[in-house]
């Protein structure tokens, strides 16, 4: 991968981080997905203390469904119950198939918990923490939204791709496809509006000329 396209992935790379200071809320919402990290970086924020329960949502999508034989949501509880965070602190939600039903059915399960949920720490990948978010803001009716993400620099991110199922054309390529998401979706009314700089789309139009095209909506 030449050093240009680098370059303007990781302009829209940085777009897609919010960059939040986390404080304390009543719910972390980990979505599922096939990056595993983000079930670790969900556990590491409960074990800190920062909600007192964890949603894990996520049936199985278009990736995982080729890579695992159980809902991502079971995968990712699997991963946050062995780093510590007790089953009881758990609640799982594995019919969803993308983001928004991500939010509407964890937002559904929390109510038919009896559960108040006022705040909420949602983690997701990297380049997902913007339309998660606006998606969140949309969806559910709550007074503050926190986004997160696993810690890590965006050329360590692209090379645990070097090999196996997902590449790292198909990484940026599902990156150029959130971006275009961010301003499409907010259009249709499936998340808020959130203005997206010049800069950001000039790096969307360059890696759409190179070919990363496989993510966007037609």
């Amino acid at each position: 991968m030449n050093t240009e396209i680098q370059h303007y992935a990781k302009i829209i790379w940085d777009y897609h981080h919010m960059n939040h200071v986390l404080t304390e809320a009543d719910c972390i919402l980990v979505l599922g997905s096939h990056d595993t990290r983000v079930a670790e970086r969900g556990a590491e924020l409960y074990l800190k203390g920062l909600a007192p329960f964890m949603v894990i949502s996520g049936g199985l999508g278009k990736v995982t469904k080729k890579l695992w034989n159980k809902t991502e949501a079971e995968k990712f509880a699997e991963i946050a119950w062995s780093m510590g965070v007790p089953e009881e602190k758990v609640l799982l939600e594995t019919k969803s198939t993308n983001t928004g039903e991500n939010i509407v059915f964890s937002k559904n399960l929390i109510k038919s918990e009896g559960l108040e949920v006022n705040s909420i720490i949602a983690i997701n990948k990297p380049y997902m923490e913007r339309r998660c978010y606006a998606a969140i803001k949309k969806l559910w009716d709550v007074e503050r939204v926190m986004v997160s993400s696993p810690q890590i620099e965006f050329e360590e991110y692209l090379k645990t791709y070097c090999k196996g199922e997902i590449t790292q054309e198909e990484i940026i390529s599902i990156m150029v496809g959130d971006l275009q998401r961010i301003e499409i979706y907010a259009q249709k009314g499936f998340q808020v509006h959130q203005d997206i700089p010049e800069e950001v789309w000039r790096a969307f139009d360059k890696l759409v000329e190179y070919g990363f095209t496989g993510h966007l909506i037609k």
